[in-house]
């Protein structure tokens, strides 16, 4: 079993430009709105209060980040699609994680979260389109999952990426996860041991004289 030693809240940005220093393998964890990622993060780390679970879908608009073993950070992006918002507001926040995607040096790899209990979303498949279009790397997690059955789970992936066929020639990687059962800690965290052996440092930026 992967330990995870220390996990700390290191500060929320509202812009990409306000992240912590690039210096460590970052990981991002995005998703529509009440997907589960506070739950997740929660349970990935080992500390049940470590991300703030909101009874208010739509309600973080910032992202947060969290230092792992003082070695990777842990991204938590705004959730997507809440309906509740206003259109201006909306708008901000897709261009707060556009910016954060496209900027973001040191961001080896976006978690996308899917509930697996709910059919195909529009928002999802395109945002996953946008990541495969811009060539960013991702991994598909599906929540919730221990509210179905295995039947009933099998189905859902099967749907799901039935749904992304027509955009890919191979289908994105994925790993069924539960802030419940535990289930996917492991793959999670061994995917990102294995994915820091290979980050290389951002060099520093000599300042302009």
């Amino acid at each position: 079993m992967i330990t995870i030693r220390e996990a700390k809240f290191l500060k929320s940005s509202t812009q990409a430009r306000q992240c912590p220093p690039p210096v460590h393998p970052e990981y991002a964890f995005a998703g529509r709105s009440n997907v589960g990622k506070s739950t997740l993060i929660n349970m990935l780390t080992g500390r049940k209060g470590l991300a703030k679970t909101s009874a208010t879908p739509g309600k973080t608009i910032t992202i947060n980040h969290y230092l792992i073993d003082n070695s990777w950070y842990l991204a938590d992006l705004p959730g997507y699609g809440y309906a509740r918002i206003s259109k201006v507001a909306r708008e901000e926040l897709h261009q707060m994680i556009n910016d954060y995607l496209l900027n973001r040096p040191n961001l080896l790899n976006t978690f996308v979260l899917i509930d697996s209990r709910i059919p195909p979303q529009k928002i999802d498949i395109e945002f996953i389109n946008s990541l495969g279009e811009n060539g960013f790397p991702f991994t598909i997690l599906f929540t919730k999952t221990e509210k179905l059955g295995s039947v009933a789970l099998q189905r859902t992936i099967e749907t799901f990426f039935d749904s992304l066929k027509d955009y890919w020639e191979e289908l994105p990687h994925y790993i069924i996860t539960s802030g419940v059962t535990r289930a996917g800690r492991e793959d999670i965290l061994t995917f990102i041991n294995e994915s820091n052996k290979i980050f290389k440092p951002i060099p520093k930026q000599n300042p302009g004289r």
